[in-house]
């Protein structure tokens, strides 16, 4: 609590009560750094100042405005909370704890953090910096990745907020863990902390908190089919229960290997109906690479130029449709497709 006030970063939402703001904050914050997720919360705070406003905005634009952070499914439960918030609360955010855990996509960090933050209710928030500063300080050896884990570092987070600030201790644990006890090379050196902290005294900085590792991530191959005809492209919304779930891309085609031949490729164009225009073969780019939370993509793009427009009705069964090249540029996209657009030229 010492240590905070002089080292603090100035971020806006820092300067707000506004349960709205604080909470737009903490789901662009959920899984970004701060340096990426600032931009993105002062759009979104300026294309949107009220949760009203975002409730109103279509999932489409919304979508486009989340682009590059990831995690799709976030900015649709963001944009369903919102109207929730409207709907079923009359468009004011619950104020306690208990009743913001009701709001969907509101896990237990966040609500603990909009309800300490907004209404300064003695409730501790549980994060990545939290859990880390807990154990280091503390000793803990518990699996931080580990359910039953939660109970433990909450008990202990719980009993040392105190009740007259709850606001300022939570953030000031979270940013203490932000940039002094930092991951893998913490300030120890100048730590208001060292004396009392039992991984500095006894060795053990690098090996808390503990964390078991996730399983490797495996390699996928994509091949996406790039289908123009004059100056339209074709493209297609990705589905429910996808994780790009409404944003758009191109034809896929998922292989066992990076190879896609150019016989597989005319034989895909020509099953949903298309004529290859041989007269304009272009070469598949280099292959892009994409990381998720689970796997590797590893993506290929393929030019291909049409000698006539997709028949409707093929073009419907493929759930494609034309746009043109300005059109594109407003569709919300996954950022591998956003960035080969951007690098190519239509």
């Amino acid at each position: 609590m010492e240590w905070y006030p002089r080292h603090r970063r100035d971020l806006p939402w820092r300067h707000t009560r506004d349960p709205y703001a604080i909470w737009l904050s903490e789901v662009i914050l959920q899984q970004t750094r701060v340096k990426q997720g600032l931009p993105y919360y002062l759009d979104f705070i300026s294309s949107y100042p009220t949760v009203q406003d975002l409730a109103a905005a279509p999932q489409d634009e919304v979508l486009r405005h989340w682009q590059g952070l990831g995690y799709y499914s976030r900015a649709r439960n963001m944009h369903h909370t919102a109207q929730q918030v409207v709907s079923e609360f009359g468009g004011h955010f619950p104020g306690s704890y208990a009743e913001l855990l009701k709001l969907r996509g509101v896990g237990q960090y966040t609500a603990a953090a909009i309800a300490s933050f907004a209404y300064d209710e003695k409730v501790a928030v549980l994060d990545g910096n939290v859990f880390r500063v807990l154990a280091r300080v503390f000793g803990f050896t518990q699996d931080i990745a580990a359910p039953a884990s939660r109970k433990v570092f909450q008990q202990l987070a719980d009993n040392l907020i105190p009740a007259e600030q709850p606001a300022e201790f939570n953030q000031a644990i979270m940013e203490f863990g932000a940039i002094q006890c930092t991951p893998a090379k913490p300030d120890c050196l100048f730590c208001p902390l060292q004396t009392e902290c039992y991984a500095f005294q006894h060795g053990m900085v690098q090996e808390l908190p503990v964390k078991s590792k996730a399983k490797a991530a495996r390699t996928r191959y994509f091949h996406y089919l790039v289908l123009r005809h004059d100056d339209t492209l074709y493209m297609r919304k990705r589905g429910p229960k996808d994780i790009w779930e409404g944003l758009y891309d191109f034809v896929l085609h998922e292989t066992e290997s990076a190879e896609f031949s150019a016989a597989s490729l005319v034989k895909a164009v020509e099953s949903m109906g298309g004529l290859v225009a041989t007269n304009r073969v272009e070469e598949a780019s280099t292959a892009m690479r994409h990381v998720l939370s689970h796997q590797k993509v590893e993506a290929r793009f393929h030019p291909v130029w049409l000698s006539e427009p997709l028949p409707s009705d093929a073009a419907v069964a493929a759930g494609l449709l034309a746009y043109r090249a300005s059109e594109v540029e407003r569709l919300p996209k996954p950022v591998i497709i956003t960035n080969f657009i951007s690098n190519s030229v239509f």
